[in-house]
């Protein structure tokens, strides 16, 4: 049974998997159960994608628990310790992972998604979103099979064969995104967002980004209350029917936007930079993006 670990969620948990893999792994090696690869990943978006790659034939360790914003997040010291010794470590880039940027540099092998994706930018910085996108996903699904193809007993047939099935759901998902969109009106196919978040989903997806509660590709930038009302203005002269808030960050913000355009501006969550809980239809990477799909469908026709 795969030991996917997809979130470290106290410190006393920490400790109990630091026994684990002392037992499983000792000297040099960081192997997992039973000699399996010991792969750690980032965020629980990618963690979901490397687990459906390697199926069981890796121990896969997510760092950052369920609703973490990848932004602001920063590891224990029992995680810093695992990413350091991993057999491969999984990591998003285009600096998401800003608060574990030393440790990335300082790891051994590392694979980076934005490697393989022709990333866009704004205000000419990186936008680090790209899991918004589940084609250029999908496209450097080869990439990394290669490189888990290479871990120590891992079996490449089995890892070809992986990639290509997640491919095709990917691909699958991408037109029934496509199908789910497609009611809403031209007028309507806009998006107002927490944070610069949803690009990649936009351009894929014949929908404009005309506005951020907070205007970056970050959530540790702020917005000001000249911001909020230059938006609000935006919002009122557009009649922009919904505002995306996020959940893996406070409302607040966002609630009081709707409350500046004062007319009937619903605020709707979406799950932009974690998989939800067990049950929310968000737990899977692939539910994640077909549940936001369904919520901006509903918020905008």
């Amino acid at each position: 049974m795969l030991l996917v670990v997809r979130s470290i969620l106290s410190f006393g948990l920490a400790a109990v998997l630091a026994l684990v893999s002392a037992a499983c792994g000792g000297g040099e090696s960081s192997a997992g159960t039973d000699g399996r690869p010991h792969v750690v990943v980032t965020t629980s978006i990618l963690g979901d994608i490397v687990g459906h790659v390697l199926g069981e034939q890796a121990d896969v360790e997510v760092i950052m628990p369920v609703g973490a914003d990848p932004h602001e997040f920063s590891p224990s010291t029992r995680q810093a310790e695992a990413m350091q010794d991993a057999d491969l470590l999984v990591v998003n880039g285009a600096g998401l992972e800003q608060s574990m940027a030393d440790l990335i540099d300082g790891a051994g092998d590392v694979f980076t998604f934005a490697d393989h994706v022709e990333l866009r930018t704004l205000d000419g910085n990186p936008d680090p979103h790209l899991w918004n996108d589940p084609h250029a996903i999908a496209g450097a699904l080869a990439a990394f099979g290669a490189v888990a193809e290479a871990l120590p007993g891992v079996d490449r047939a089995v890892v070809e064969r992986q990639v290509a099935s997640y491919v095709e759901e990917l691909d699958a998902l991408d037109e029934e995104i496509t199908t789910t969109l497609a009611p809403i009106p031209p007028a309507h196919r806009t998006l107002v967002t927490n944070h610069d978040s949803f690009g990649y989903f936009a351009d894929r997806y014949d929908l404009r980004v005309i506005g951020a509660v907070i205007p970056s590709l970050t959530t540790s930038a702020s917005a000001s209350a000249a911001d909020l009302e230059a938006l609000a203005e935006v919002v009122r002269d557009q009649q922009v029917p919904a505002i995306f808030a996020e959940t893996t960050q406070p409302t607040k913000l966002a609630d009081a936007l709707a409350a500046e355009v004062g007319s009937d501006v619903t605020v709707v969550e979406l799950y932009t930079e974690s998989l939800g809980e067990p049950g929310s239809g968000a737990d899977t990477y692939i539910g994640m993006l077909r549940t936001d799909a369904q919520r901006i469908a509903e918020a905008l026709a």
